[in-house]
């Protein structure tokens, strides 16, 4: 289970990546069911970060796997083309999500959105870390 306390300290390690890395981000915690747990918003990140981030979240939950894994089947001609209008538009193929484990068993998800995606992925680790 992904507590309100742990999306905290999830959020806090990443924001800290983020400030050291001097890009402002958008970070999602969601529980086992895929629901928003914990949002935050830094000063300076993008208004349209604030969704995207929440949707790798979920997908991340959804799929059980990072977002840049999946992304690696969506392009034309993979096996998963398309599967970004499923779930009422709610899947987002951009790393930056990352699955939250526990006991080897997936709990959770972090959701970055802000920067690159690899700049994403990278904050989404320091935050699924801290779990």
């Amino acid at each position: 289970m992904v507590t309100l306390n742990d999306a905290r300290r999830i959020i806090a390690h990443a924001e800290e990546k983020a400030i050291a890395i001097g890009q402002p981000m958008n970070i999602a915690v969601v529980d086992a069911g895929g629901n928003l747990v914990a949002h935050v918003r830094m000063d300076g990140a993008w208004l349209g970060s604030i969704d995207i981030s929440i949707k790798k979240a979920y997908t991340s939950r959804s799929f059980d796997l990072a977002t840049k894994d999946l992304a690696t089947h969506c392009q034309s001609g993979g096996q998963f083309f398309g599967i970004h209008a499923s779930n009422d538009g709610k899947i987002m193929i951009f790393a930056g999500g990352i699955p939250l484990k526990s006991n080897g068993m997936v709990v959770g998800a972090i959701g970055v959105s802000g920067g690159s995606g690899e700049q994403d992925h990278t904050v989404a680790e320091v935050g699924a870390a801290a779990f």
